[in-house]
C-alpha cells in the first residue's frame, strides 16, 4: 500500500455515525472543507469498538507526518482510551486535530 501513495504529508479525515440510519455527510463535508484529502467513514459502530472496519483502514493508511482530522473526538474514541490513542498516534508521528475542540491539535508539537 505504501508504494501506491505519494509521500506528501496528508490530512486524513475520519467520520463515524453511531447508527446506520444517521447520515455522516455533514461530518464528511466538514472534514473535506477543512483540508482532508481522504475521509474514512464507519456507519453504525460504537467508538468503544477499536476494530471498526474503516477506522482500521484509516490507521493502516496514515503515515509519519500525516494529520488525523476528526469532527469531534468522540467520533474516533471513547474516553476510556483517548489518551492511549493520541499517544499511539504520536509514536507513529501522526498528529490529531479536532474541528470542534480547538484545544486538541497536536500539529503544533504540543497540546494547544
Amino acid at each position: 500500500m505504501w508504494a501506491e501513495r505519494s509521500r506528501t504529508l496528508n490530512v486524513i479525515g475520519y467520520a463515524r455515525v453511531s447508527t446506520r440510519d444517521q447520515d455522516p455527510q455533514y461530518q464528511e463535508h466538514a472534514l473535506t472543507a477543512a483540508g482532508a484529502s481522504r475521509v474514512f467513514t464507519d456507519h453504525g459502530d460504537s467508538s468503544r469498538i477499536r476494530d471498526r472496519p474503516r477506522w482500521v483502514a484509516c490507521l493502516d493508511y496514515m503515515r509519519d507526518g500525516d494529520t488525523l482530522l476528526v469532527h469531534r473526538l468522540d467520533r474516533v474514541s471513547g474516553e476510556w482510551h483517548l489518551f492511549q490513542l493520541i499517544s499511539e498516534l504520536a509514536e507513529r508521528g501522526i498528529n490529531i486535530r479536532s474541528l470542534t475542540e480547538p484545544e486538541v491539535d497536536t500539529t503544533c508539537g504540543c497540546w494547544c
